[in-house]
């Protein structure tokens, strides 16, 4: 079914970045929080509306968003998910006053509705794209999610400008901050963008005709389980080794990577101030090395890894991103208190963390099959919920002036031995089942099975 006359399977691509450089705006929150502090927020209460976001985001996209586009089809989700991200957003625009903006209306807008839209839009470019480029699964969904990366470079500097090191680099037009525009206004004007960029995204969110295959490419038969030949439910996948093993090295790498972006503005100024940093120069330090160095490594990290991965094989793509994690997250506070070590340290650790969105999707379509990845991959992301709640906790306990060793040791020794563990992959394994008929067709062993 190669000759079909089909859309140009580009077009899913830019309709895939534009919706994920919407979604990215929750990596933008840091834009917010010190506004919201301003106007009497507590740290906590930041922080409660960024991880209800992360919590609300993974759970929407494993319940709800994985099974209702395989039904419906990737479009009728995402439109969805534009509408609901757009309207939580203006939700929290209308919530109090700039001098005393509502903590429950931000709540429930960002947090939970806002989270739930990215939630809902988030897999549908992915489950779209592995269908569209069976040849490229890795470089393709890591082109497409890099734009989740760098929409949060872009929603930050749109809002609060952008500063290298003590050089002023914003143009008249651009941070919404230095223009006078309050924190209610940007999430006004922010509801409307989003909506309206994720809906013209989602027109191109269609999946390709039953069994089309780029023209010119056939799968290799030969690694059928480990290319996406083998189709696995979701309660198949739950039962086998793999699926646990990736579980493990994405909970490792969301850890490691969300802890930092909880804990960065705080630890640099803490280590920079350490070494005779004036604290003002160290705010400004820490922002650069949040807002530019590891939100664009973090998009570059997307990009790169899907790359690498086609060459290296999933498994060892993880394998190395993981054991670098761990290393650099380990030695991140000892280099963390120079200017130039934050920025180094936050760039590698960015660059990692963004890979971890390029490869499990593609490795749960390699071993799980890329026809039911769309349901698959919700329950592997869930992974990065528990990323979301155990790394900023790991920061907010152990973290603090002398104790923030503490809060980057473990986060880097996990890493290590998920990297360890992922080296036990293996494809899975077709067999025939016992109630088949000697004439039938074999299917997927699933662990547990009657034999």
């Amino acid at each position: 079914m190669t000759e079909q006359k089909v859309m140009n399977r580009w077009w899913v691509v830019f309709g895939g970045i534009l919706i994920q450089l919407c979604l990215g705006a929750i990596y933008a929150w840091s834009a917010f929080t010190t506004k919201l502090t301003d106007a009497g927020f507590s740290r906590p209460q930041t922080q409660l509306v960024f991880t209800l976001g992360l919590v609300t985001f993974a759970v929407v996209m494993a319940l709800v968003a994985g099974r209702w586009q395989k039904k419906a089809g990737p479009r009728k989700v995402a439109i969805t998910g534009g509408i609901v991200l757009g309207l939580g957003y203006l939700l929290a625009g209308f919530s109090g006053t700039n001098e005393q903006p509502n903590f429950w209306g931000i709540l429930l807008g960002v947090g939970l509705l806002g989270g739930a839209g990215i939630g809902l839009g988030y897999v549908c470019p992915i489950a779209a794209l592995v269908k569209w480029f069976p040849d490229k699964k890795g470089l393709i969904t890591g082109l497409a999610v890099a734009g989740f990366g760098f929409g949060a470079l872009i929603w930050i500097k749109l809002t609060s400008g952008f500063q290298f090191g003590s050089i002023d680099l914003t143009p008249g037009w651009l941070g919404f901050y230095g223009a006078g525009w309050g924190v209610l206004e940007v999430f006004k004007l922010y509801g409307v963008l989003f909506a309206i960029l994720v809906i013209l995204g989602a027109l191109f969110m269609i999946n390709p005709p039953d069994g089309w295959l780029p023209a010119g490419w056939h799968p290799d038969t030969s690694k059928a389980a480990s290319t996406g030949a083998v189709n696995l439910t979701e309660i198949e996948m739950a039962k086998t080794p793999q699926f646990w093993t990736l579980f493990l090295n994405f909970a490792a790498g969301g850890t490691a990577g969300l802890m930092v972006i909880g804990i960065i503005a705080m630890f640099g100024k803490d280590a920079l101030t350490a070494n005779q940093v004036d604290p003002t120069q160290a705010v400004i330090i820490a922002g650069t090395a949040m807002g530019l160095f590891y939100a664009l490594m973090n998009g570059l990290g997307r990009i790169a890894w899907g790359a690498i991965s086609e060459k290296t094989g999933r498994k060892n793509a993880i394998f190395i991103m993981n054991a670098v994690q761990g290393i650099v997250m380990i030695l991140f506070y000892f280099i963390g208190g120079s200017e130039i070590g934050l920025y180094i340290g936050a760039a590698i650790i960015g660059f990692n963390f963004g890979g971890n969105f390029a490869l499990f999707p593609a490795a749960t379509a390699d071993y799980f099959g890329n026809k039911n990845v769309g349901t698959n991959y919700p329950w592997v992301f869930m992974a990065y919920a528990v990323g979301g709640i155990v790394g900023p906790m790991l920061g907010g306990w152990m973290g603090g002036r002398e104790l923030w060793i503490w809060a980057f040791i473990p986060a880097g020794i996990a890493c290590l031995l998920a990297a360890f563990l992922c080296l036990g992959l293996k494809p899975v394994k077709k067999q025939v089942s016992a109630l088949e008929t000697p004439s039938a067709q074999p299917e997927i062993a699933v662990p547990g099975a009657t034999k």
